[in-house]
C-alpha cells in the first residue's frame, strides 16, 4: 500500500528535524509540525524531538493496523521514510535504557559494561523488518547518538549562544550537518576527519574533544552481550608542550627495549594505547617541532607509524584532534610550523570561546559555572557557596572584566573567594607590581636562576600579551618561555 498523502507529509517533516543538528531551533520547527507542542521542546529537553514521539505513534499504530509492520510493506517511494520513523521510534523506546548504560559506563572506567537490553532492541529491529547486519549497525549508532547528546550537553555547561554555537559545531564533527549523510557513507570512515580546536588557555578545549572522542561509533559485541569497548578508553589527552623535546617521540608512538639509553623495557605510545574506536586529543600542536609534524603528517596520511627502535610498521585507526591557543593567522605565519600539516590537521576547525564573550552574550552563564565549580570543590550542591562566591565577585570584579585565565581562572577565584572571601582579578597594575616585586628580588638576591626566568618572562607577558612576543624578546623558544610562565602563575 502507499502511504496516504497527510501521513507522508507529516513523516518526511519527522525524518528532517530527526536527522538534523539537535542544536538547530530544533523548537521552530516541531512547533511548526506540531503546533500543540511544548514550547520546550527541541534541544534543550532531555531527549531532543521527543515531542513528536507520541504523534509517531499513533500514526504507526494505524498503519500496523492495516496490515504495515515493515517498510517492505509500503510501496517503494514510502519505504525510506517509513523505516527512518520506525527506526526513531525504536531509538526512544530504549534512550532510558542507553542513558543508565552511559551512567553505569561512566562508574566502571575502561571495562565494557553488560547492554542487558541489547537483544531485545536487536530483535525488534528485526520485527521492523531490518536484517541482523543493519539492525546491529543501528544498536551501535543508537548507543552514538546518545552518547554524543549526553556528553555535548552535560560536559559543557552554559546557555550563552556562544555555547550554543560551539555544541552546534561539536554535533556536526561528529555526525555531519545530517546523520544520514554519515549512516550511509561517513559511519566507518571517520578517522579520516581530523580536527583543530582553537581557543585560549583555560577555555575547556579538553572537555570540547573529549565530548567528540567519547562519541565514536562502537559495535555491539553480541557473544560478550556487550559494546566492543567502553567509550571511557576512546579519548585519550596529551599536553605536548609538556614532554620535553627528547622523549615526545617515545610518548607518541612508543619505544622499543634498547632503543636508546635508558630504554629498558618495551614502552606503549599514546597511540598504540587508544582504542581503535576513540580519538586521540594533542593539546598545544603549535609547539612541536618540525620533525615530529612531519611524523604527525605521515600517521594522518598513510595511518601508520613506528614505534622508536624498530621498523614495525603500526596501524592507527582512530581519530586526531589537535588544539592549540595560538590562531590560524599566527600559524600560517610562523616558520616552524608546517603548512602541509596545518591543512591535514584541519579537516575541521572549532573555536571554543573565551569565558568574556561567553557572560557578555549571557551574564547568568557566570552563576552556572560558579555552581558546577563549587559542586566540584566541595563534592555536593551549596546554594549558599554560590550565592556567596556569585555575590563577591559581583563586588570587585567589573562587568567587562576579560577574564584573560577564561574558565581556569574563574575556578582559582572560585576557590580563593572562598578561602579569603575575596577576589580582584588580574589587572596591568598586577603586572607592573610584578616588575616591581621581581626588581626587588634581584636586588636582594633572592630568587634561584629558574625562578628569576619564570618571574621575568611572566612580567613581560603581562606587558606584551603573547608567548611569541616574549620568545622574540629574549631570544627564547616559544614553548620554553610558555612552560615558564604557566610554572610560576601554578
Amino acid at each position: 500500500m502507499e502511504l496516504n498523502a497527510d501521513d507522508r507529509q507529516f513523516f518526511t517533516a519527522v525524518v528532517e528535524i530527526i536527522f538534523s543538528n539537535p542544536f538547530d531551533d530544533a523548537r521552530t520547527r516541531i512547533r511548526a509540525l506540531m503546533p500543540a507542542a511544548p514550547r520546550t521542546a527541541g534541544a534543550t529537553s532531555k531527549h531532543p524531538f521527543g515531542a513528536v514521539v507520541p504523534a509517531c505513534e499513533e500514526r504507526l499504530e494505524r498503519l500496523a493496523a492495516a496490515g504495515v509492520a515493515a517498510p517492505k510493506d509500503v510501496a517503494a517511494r514510502d519505504r525510506e521514510i517509513l523505516g527512518y520513523v520506525m527506526l526513531f521510534r525504536v531509538y526512544h523506546h530504549y534512550v532510558d535504557h542507553f542513558d543508565a548504560l552511559i551512567a553505569e559506563q561512566l562508574t566502571k572506567g575502561d571495562e565494557p559494561v553488560a547492554a542487558p537490553f541489547a537483544d531485545a532492541l536487536l530483535a525488534e529491529l528485526r520485527a521492523c523488518g531490518f536484517n541482523s547486519d543493519d539492525a546491529a549497525r543501528y544498536l551501535a549508532l543508537f548507543y552514538q547518538l546518545r552518547r554524543a547528546y549526553y556528553f555535548i550537553v552535560d560536559s559543557l555547561l552554559g546557555d550563552s549562544p556562544a555555547m550554543g554555537r560551539l555544541r552546534h559545531a561539536l554535533w556536526n564533527n561528529v555526525f555531519t550537518t545530517d546523520v544520514r549523510i554519515y549512516e550511509k557513507h561517513l559511519w566507518n570512515r571517520m578517522e579520516d576527519f581530523s580536527t583543530l580546536m582553537l581557543g585560549e588557555t583555560g577555555t575547556g578545549k579538553t572537555s570540547a574533544a573529549a565530548a567528540i572522542g567519547r562519541s565514536g561509533l562502537i559495535p555491539y559485541d553480541r557473544k560478550r552481550g556487550c559494546f566492543a569497548a567502553s567509550f571511557n578508553a576512546s579519548f585519550v589527552a596529551a599536553n605536548l608542550s609538556q614532554y620535553p623535546e627528547s622523549i615526545i617521540e617515545s610518548e607518541l608512538f612508543g619505544h622499543r627495549k634498547g632503543a636508546f639509553t635508558g630504554a629498558i623495557d618495551n614502552h606503549r605510545g599514546l597511540f598504540e594505547r587508544l582504542s581503535n574506536y576513540g580519538a586521540l586529543f594533542l593539546d598545544d600542536i603549535g609547539e612541536v617541532s618540525v620533525p615530529i609534524q612531519i611524523k604527525l603528517l605521515t600517521v594522518l596520511q598513510e595511518r601508520r607509524y613506528s614505534p622508536v627502535g624498530s621498523h614495525e610498521q603500526l596501524r592507527f585507526d582512530g581519530r586526531v584532534i589537535a588544539a592549540t591557543n595560538r590562531s590560524l593567522a599566527e600559524l600560517r605565519a610562523s616558520t616552524e610550523f608546517r603548512d602541509d600539516f596545518l591543512y591535514r590537521l584541519c579537516s575541521d576547525v572549532i573555536e571554543v570561546p573565551p569565558l568574556r564573550r561567553r557572560l557578555r552574550e549571557h551574564p547568568p552563564e557566570l552563576e552556572q559555572l560558579v555552581s558546577l565549580l563549587i559542586t566540584r570543590a566541595t563534592g555536593s550542591q551549596a546554594p549558599d557557596l554560590n550565592d556567596m562566591v556569585v555575590s563577591s565577585l559581583r563586588a570587585t570584579i567589573e562587568d567587562d572584566y576579560p577574564w584573560p585565565g577564561n574558565v581556569r581562572e574563574l575556578e582559582q577565584a572560585v576557590r580563593r573567594i572562598l578561602l579569603n572571601g575575596h577576589y580582584e582579578g588580574v589587572t596591568t597594575e598586577a603586572g607592573e607590581g610584578e616588575e616591581s616585586s621581581l626588581a626587588t628580588e634581584i636586588r636582594d638576591g633572592s630568587l634561584t636562576a629558574t625562578d628569576l626566568l619564570s618571574r621575568y618572562c611572566r612580567a613581560l607577558y603581562a606587558r606584551m600579551g603573547s608567548y611569541e612576543q616574549v620568545a622574540r624578546h629574549i631570544d627564547l623558544d616559544r614553548r620554553t618561555v610558555k612552560k615558564y610562565i604557566e610554572r610560576d602563575a601554578s
